[in-house]
């Protein structure tokens, strides 16, 4: 039995592997030797989770989240790995830390995400530290206890400020925890304080675009490849973005259908390359927003210029009602990647 604790995928293990993966794993200590000398100059953000989608010939990254939910769902059998991560990036900080706060979503009634936010406070507890929940729903005068159905609860407090300093109760933290990606706005509650707070405020929603974020990447990407011999392509999806766009007026809709279609052609383009027998696709999102909302897939022009109402609906709004006026339209990339 291996005594390296890192975690692989099932999948790795049922067949053949594919060529980039060949790729990746012949040239796995170039990367990691890579990835050192990256994290020296832009140290990773203190938590995060990636969508990979694995189409066998590709193996890329669709989104980026820097205020991750879901962690119910991680396997239990890598816990101490979570546990020391934590604990890892807590000691990179310039400043002892004891207690720590998490600033959640405002999603009292959404249990599936509270079952996320109650691992992730046990998980921060077993690292060693004093946690809480702070609310900074404007509506919450008094603490709420939720039991949910793995038997877990989460008990949340309104927020409070004095100074320059937050707290709950008579708690005051060293650490504040943005577990709220901030799709409405920065809470003026959590503005110029003294404790620290990770991810920073201005890494939100309201002030970051996935075309920026994918943009990065793209250079990101390009040096790696670079640096391991293989086309960027093979772990970066192409994307295009529309400036203002107005589903419910259809303005906007002409730079819409043209970037989707010269999208379209690229794909295709990679794909004679590579002699890949799929039919291209793409995803069109807003550029900025979680929760799955504001997406849609595209197989051809056709299916922008003929949009029904509600399909326009659809896309018009993102979490908390919030107005989609940019769009990203990326590559899809097809994934054999299954559960169960």
């Amino acid at each position: 039995m291996s005594s390296n604790p890192v975690p692989h995928l099932t999948t790795a293990l049922t067949g053949p592997l594919h060529k980039v993966e060949r790729h990746l794993v012949d040239h796995q200590a170039d990367i990691e030797s890579w990835f050192r000398s990256q994290w020296r100059i832009t140290p990773a953000p203190f938590y995060a989770s990636v969508d990979l989608r694995h189409a066998g010939y590709k193996l890329a990254p669709v989104d980026t989240n820097l205020f991750p939910a879901g962690f119910n769902n991680l396997n239990p059998a890598f816990e101490a790995l979570c546990i020391q991560a934590v604990q890892l990036a807590v000691e990179r900080l310039p400043h002892q830390v004891d207690r720590i706060l998490i600033v959640p979503e405002n999603h009292t009634r959404n249990l599936f995400y509270l079952e996320s936010l109650a691992t992730l406070q046990e998980i921060i507890a077993k690292a060693g530290f004093e946690v809480r929940l702070g609310s900074v729903m404007e509506d919450m005068s008094e603490p709420l206890t939720v039991d949910l159905e793995s038997g877990k609860s989460v008990f949340l407090q309104p927020l409070q400020r004095s100074e320059d300093k937050v707290f709950v109760d008579d708690f005051v933290p060293e650490l504040i925890v943005l577990n709220n990606d901030l799709s409405s706005g920065r809470p003026a509650i959590l503005e110029s304080l003294q404790q620290t707070v990770t991810p920073g405020l201005g890494l939100g929603w309201s002030n970051r675009l996935k075309s920026v974020h994918f943009r990065h990447y793209q250079e990101i990407a390009a040096e790696l490849g670079k640096h391991i011999g293989i086309d960027p392509w093979f772990i970066d999806p192409m994307f295009r973005n529309c400036g203002e766009i107005d589903f419910m007026q259809r303005a906007g809709s002409s730079c819409l259908e043209k970037n989707v279609d010269a999208l379209l052609k690229e794909i295709q383009q990679k794909y004679d390359e590579y002699d890949i027998k799929c039919r291209p696709y793409v995803i069109v999102k807003a550029d900025s927003g979680t929760y799955g909302m504001g997406i849609m897939t595209v197989n051809s022009v056709d299916d922008i210029a003929e949009l029904n109402r509600k399909q326009r609906t659809r896309m018009s709004t993102i979490k908390e009602g919030q107005k989609v006026s940019k769009v990203i339209i990326q590559e899809g990339v097809y994934t054999h990647e299954t559960w169960g």
